[in-house]
């Protein structure tokens, strides 16, 4: 969390991880790793406020992780970014796993029962209802049960030392490095993900020390081991993001023909009746709450007209905060709504949309871009912007708007 998914750009191939075409040193790069943490990492630690005990036992016995991700050993070249025409884009649906869903959710149930009372006292405080806490836990580490296998110190220095994102990882170490000074937990303990994200909420250091809280009274704010502690940082980290109580976090709806797909996004959200004026209801055949009426809420179709389509709150938008991907935000709204309703999959299925290339998704882009339209980042996937201008190019020249990019556009966005 907080890294701007890093882990998704590996997974699409846009970040190379091959090591160097020679033989690495390693004993040489360690010896330049010392050097640095003693004339470069300490002056800068000591400016911040770090004292100089915690400062060397936090370093006491760091090696360098040679098998990170991402990394520019000295003497080395950044790798070059691989081809966006090796990585396949494919329907959304992948992302939402039936079977791991259902373990998820079958396994929130139990912990809300478990942590009721936590729960109960998490949300008087915060605002956040319990599943929402609950999915996020679930969704970043198993509730708790995933295995963290790097020391975040070590980690984030590497990173610091010889990643292609040196600034950012220095001060998420100095901020580890507060942590550490201000006695929550020690430098042996604080383990983390292989980007340095800390403890069950998978918190980068500085948002640990914006957002989490000691909501068991101990002393300490123990996300590794405490689970009051978990869940009530999680739910200050969305309240404090600006989570509004008594709203969740949006609708699976339909979309009646003939009204179009290209209204979504956060710049152009409406009151909720404006959209059920529009013919737009439920799947479950209920009726909008009556309270939520004057609200705002938008429109939200991430696979187009190829999938289920949504109407969400601001509160989605904040969902989006923890992880910058409407699929997770979606996955956490799903995951939420079946610890507490006992619900399912959505009810529209995630079409086809063929087996195209990123680099293909990119030349649509670039040609939606040429003709004026706002796209937002070209990047050969399909963002708000992107299937929203899609949409709005598909009307203008005669097509029935599916606002997702599709074999079929391929040869006829020229």
């Amino acid at each position: 969390m907080g890294l701007k998914r890093i882990a998704a750009m590996l997974a699409a191939g846009l970040i190379a991880t091959a090591a160097p075409a020679f033989a690495l040193d390693k004993a040489a790069v360690e010896a330049q790793f010392r050097q640095w943490i003693d004339r470069d990492l300490w002056p800068q630690a000591k400016a911040a406020g770090i004292s100089e005990t915690a400062f060397r036992q936090a370093f006491s016995g760091v090696t360098l992780y040679f098998d990170l991700p991402d990394l520019v050993p000295p003497g080395t070249q950044p790798p070059k970014q691989q081809s966006q025409s090796q990585a396949e884009f494919s329907s959304p649906g992948a992302y939402f796993n039936e079977s791991r869903l259902q373990g998820l959710a079958a396994t929130g149930r139990t912990l809300a029962r478990t942590h009721a009372a936590t729960l109960k006292k998490v949300e008087a405080a915060y605002g956040v209802p319990g599943e929402i806490v609950l999915a996020v836990w679930g969704r970043e580490s198993g509730y708790g049960r995933a295995r963290l296998p790097y020391p975040a110190i070590g980690v984030l220095a590497t990173k610091a030392f010889m990643s292609t994102r040196k600034d950012m990882f220095r001060q998420e170490l100095i901020s580890a490095l507060h942590i550490v000074d201000g006695g929550d937990v020690a430098a042996r303990s604080m383990m983390g993900s292989w980007a340095g994200a800390l403890g069950q909420p998978q918190f980068m250091p500085g948002s640990y020390l914006k957002y989490a809280v000691d909501f068991d009274d101990d002393g300490h704010r123990d996300i590794w081991n405490s689970v009051p502690d978990t869940l009530g940082s999680i739910a200050n980290y969305l309240k404090q993001r600006g989570w509004q109580a008594g709203r969740g976090w949006g609708y699976e709806v339909t979309i009646p023909a003939g009204v179009s797909c290209a209204q979504e996004g956060p710049d152009r959200a409406k009151p909720l009746s404006a959209w059920a004026g529009q013919g737009i209801a439920r799947v479950s055949g209920r009726a909008f709450p009556s309270g939520e009426m004057r609200a705002s809420a938008m429109m939200l179709v991430p696979a187009g007209t190829h999938g289920p389509e949504f109407i969400v709150t601001p509160n989605f938008y904040v969902l989006k905060e923890y992880n910058n991907s409407d699929l997770y935000a979606l996955f956490i709204g799903n995951l939420a709504d079946r610890i507490a309703y006992g619900s399912g999959a959505f009810r529209a299925p995630w079409g086809n949309v063929g087996k195209m290339l990123r680099s293909d998704v990119l030349a649509m882009q670039n040609r939606l871009v040429a003709q004026g339209y706002d796209v937002g980042r070209a990047d050969g996937l399909a963002g708000f912007k992107t299937r929203r201008s899609l949409g709005e190019w598909q009307a203008k020249n005669g097509l029935a708007p599916t606002c997702f990019p599709d074999v079929s556009l391929k040869s006829r966005l020229k």
